[in-house]
């Protein structure tokens, strides 16, 4: 009995979901202020008093009627915006979006006991997967704490999302399924996919009613890759998921009309609790130098990576591991909260495994064979060849600064995030010559299924003060004032956004209201002012903070002309 109050006084994962409060709608005016002030950087004088008359008269005539109908929709929504920023954001696009929309970045293991070497791919990989595992099981016993600021918890929804989830095109709108259940909620799937050369394999991590271990793991693998290495490789079906989502959802309409196992075949990958990827290559990598590694990671080979899965863990010849996660159904945090932990239990076990080398008589993996033609060998070369092209258009650099970290900027009382943020925007300032329109990301988690609000770091503020450091005449003086007044407005808005107070959500929940009504788009969002500044989606500076553990990720630039921006902050170096 004392066991089972000591048990019902945890804190269960998902048990505060019912009592978070619901995202707030801004107000209209506090909204429309502060995109006026965000537009100012990138307008002379004319252009200004164009955009501040458009939004004025937006503010009085249709704005507001649109606000109104907004404020209706959140009555019956604990998260008006939710539903919309899946479609919008991410299921609605059409670009291929394994690269553009993708995040990924590489495991931190090489940086202690795992440094690169040829031949342990393997064994490495039954530890990584089974910590992995280990992960699966807490979140599915409800054990992972509850993320909180002081006392205040945070959403945890999109920890649902991590495993047992993938992304299926559609001709005009993909869906998510997600097949994950708690185990108070019922049965999960319990079988991963392995992808080798081109070929599928499948096999169940639990047996008698147990979680396999690395040695039974290390088996599994063992016999996967012989059969790759000894045979020839397989149609590399999982390329699909590379192409662009309406041809990759006819391409599937065929492949499943081609013969009904397809489909069975298809939805095993959907539902497995992740992807493990075996690649050949063996990219370079240093505890100062990411930039190999994360290319291979971003843009490696298509045909060991389900582009639409929520989680491939991939693992190279050199024993260097990464991650690759479809973005729709969750945001990076989730991803750095499991290398984190990974990260740590094998630090914990000093890259080994301390436990029984027994291998039970287990079930061998089975092969996914697809039925295919000479249409679908045809489209999976296709497939292949726009993933390549496109990936060799983009361009990855990825190196630890080790001057300092935010031990010392914390010392100077300055926030490090915001001291990155503006050491950018001064970057940007002195390679261009001018403003650079810039998206930071900031968590809504305090409400119901929170996501991203938008913080815009190129601030009037900001560029007084990049102005200033071009400045010769500039004193010392005058541009500390200037940078503590950049500061302090960064800290501001990052507070706000994080508050439920931002507004670029808000502006594009208007517009989709308007969609919605059948109404023409408001002039606010055609003017040419509103994309120069970055907005509907086209920020030349996108940027995000990892965080401060020691895992870095990354996604492509938001426009093509443009860069995107993601850092990690440890103690010691940025």
């Amino acid at each position: 009995m004392e066991n089972q109050l000591a048990k019902s006084n945890e804190e269960r994962t998902f048990q505060y979901q019912d009592s978070l409060p619901s995202l707030p709608v801004p107000s209209l005016e506090e909204s429309l202020k502060k995109y006026l002030e965000s537009v100012k950087p990138f307008a002379n004088e004319e252009e200004y008093k164009k955009t501040e008359e458009i939004v004025h008269k937006f503010q009085s005539g249709i704005g507001e009627k649109l606000h109104q109908k907004l404020l209706e929709r959140a009555k019956g929504k604990r998260n008006w915006l939710e539903e919309w920023w899946l479609n919008a954001a991410y299921l609605d696009v059409r670009i291929p979006s394994q690269l553009n929309v993708n995040f990924a970045g590489p495991a931190p293991h090489f940086e202690h006991y795992w440094p690169p070497k040829e031949g342990t791919q393997l064994e490495r990989g039954s530890i990584i997967l089974w910590h992995n595992l280990n992960y699966w099981q807490l979140l599915r016993k409800e054990k992972v704490p509850v993320h909180k600021v002081g006392n205040t918890p945070l959403d945890m929804n999109q920890f649902r999302m991590l495993f047992s989830t993938c992304k299926v095109p559609g001709i005009t709108r993909d869906s998510i399924m997600n097949y994950f259940r708690t185990e108070s909620e019922g049965r999960s799937p319990n079988h991963i996919v392995v992808l080798c050369r081109g070929r599928a394999f499948v096999f169940d991590v639990i047996h008698e009613g147990c979680l396999i271990t690395p040695p039974e793991l290390l088996r599994q693998l063992m016999y996967i890759r012989k059969k790759c290495h000894s045979e020839p490789a397989g149609p590399g079906i999982a390329a699909l998921t590379s192409e662009e989502r309406t041809r990759w959802a006819k391409a599937r309409e065929y492949l499943v009309g081609l013969h009904p196992e397809n489909l069975t075949l298809l939805e095993k990958v959907q539902s497995s609790l992740l992807v493990y990827s075996l690649e050949d290559s063996s990219p370079h990598v240093t505890p100062e130098d990411y930039s190999e590694i994360t290319a291979a990671i971003f843009s490696g080979d298509p045909t060991v990576r389900w582009g639409d899965k929520s989680y491939n863990l991939i693992s190279f010849s050199n024993g260097v591991f990464g991650c690759n996660c479809d973005h729709a159904p969750f945001d990076a945090m989730v991803m750095v909260n499991v290398s984190y932990y990974v990260d740590e239990k094998i630090i914990q076990n000093e890259g080994r495994w301390k436990g029984s080398e027994k291998v039970r008589d287990i079930p061998l993996p089975e092969e996914l064979v697809f039925t295919v033609d000479e249409k679908v060998l045809n489209d999976i070369n296709k497939a292949k060849a726009q993933y390549l092209r496109e990936a060799s258009d983009l361009q990855i650099a990825a190196y630890a600064f080790t001057s300092f970290g935010k031990k010392l900027t914390k010392k100077k009382m300055l926030h490090p995030d915001t001291f990155i943020q503006l050491a950018l925007q001064l970057a940007y300032y002195r390679l261009h010559g001018h403003p650079g329109c810039c998206y930071e990301t900031a968590m809504t988690r305090y409400f119901y299924h929170g996501r991203t609000e938008t913080v815009r770091s190129c601030t009037v503020e900001a560029i007084r003060w990049c102005q200033s450091m071009q400045d010769p005449s500039a004193t010392l003086h005058g541009r500390q004032q200037k940078m503590l007044q950049a500061f302090a407005k960064h800290n501001k808005m990052m507070k706000d956004c994080s508050a439920g107070k931002g507004f670029d959500r808000h502006l594009l929940g208007l517009s989709l209201i308007a969609k919605e009504e059948g109404l023409p788009v408001p002039e606010l969002f055609t003017d040419p002012l509103f994309t120069k500044s970055g907005g509907g989606g086209n920020f030349v500076l996108s940027t995000s903070l990892i965080g401060y553990l020691r895992v870095q990720g990354m996604v492509v630039p938001m426009v093509h002309n443009g860069y995107g921006f993601f850092y990690h902050i440890r103690d010691d170096r940025l």
